[in-house]
């Protein structure tokens, strides 16, 4: 069954989400996380998974892929380490296969050829080839995490493109899609203004350009 806000937020590009959740005052965006291919877009609800460092003996990175359902996108929390990867080439492969949306990670992925080649979304803070296994450790999966600095919490809505990721929480996120789309609006029709012959400067007032991401009173 087709979820309609993440069909709703497919079709807003992460500036203009961002903008919407500056004038809700919500942090959603994920700071330093940047797509392994400008090409990649993603749109899912998160399946989360917390790290932490490996005890001895050590832990398992995990096999959880198993249990992420088709169109979610995959979180790790990995607390911004960038010595360690905890997404390779095996699970890009698994994950393509079963039509994860993408994988989002605090911390750095490698095999960085296969998720191009199949075009699956990976979301990072860089890539290295140093494996996680014996460094680090399942601490949790489904529980809040925190990615480049934004709260994740389980079924809550993200978007990447070029630009990085997003996320809108799931309590939010009916205010911060109608926000977003009535911000697409006015700027198309900047755009369109521009295109007729209008100043930007006349434009940007006529349609309240420099009002668009001020925030919202709070009651």
């Amino acid at each position: 069954m087709t979820d309609p806000n993440v069909a709703r937020a497919s079709k807003l590009d992460t500036a203009t989400l961002s903008d919407a959740l500056d004038r809700l005052g919500i942090v959603g965006q994920c700071h330093r996380l940047k797509p392994r291919s400008s090409d990649f877009r993603m749109t899912g609800r998160a399946w989360t998974l917390l790290y932490g460092p490996a005890a001895s003996p050590p832990g398992t990175v995990g096999d959880y892929l198993d249990d992420v359902a088709p169109g979610s996108v995959v979180v790790l929390d990995n607390g911004g380490r960038e010595d360690v990867t905890v997404w390779g080439d095996i699970l890009t492969e698994l994950a393509h296969r079963k039509g994860v949306a993408g994988t989002v990670i605090d911390g750095i992925n490698r095999d960085v050829a296969l998720c191009l080649e199949l075009g699956y979304p990976v979301y990072s803070r860089d890539s290295w080839m140093r494996t996680g296994k014996d460094r680090v450790q399942v601490e949790a999966t489904q529980v809040p995490v925190t990615i480049g600095g934004a709260r994740v919490c389980p079924g809550d809505l993200l978007r990447g493109d070029a630009d990085g990721v997003v996320v809108i929480p799931k309590e939010h996120e009916d205010k911060v899609l109608a926000a977003a789309e009535e911000i697409q609006v006015a700027e198309d029709a900047i755009r369109a203004s521009v295109r007729d012959g209008m100043t930007l400067r006349e434009a940007r007032v006529q349609h309240r350009y420099h009002q668009l991401q001020t925030r919202e009173a709070q009651s």
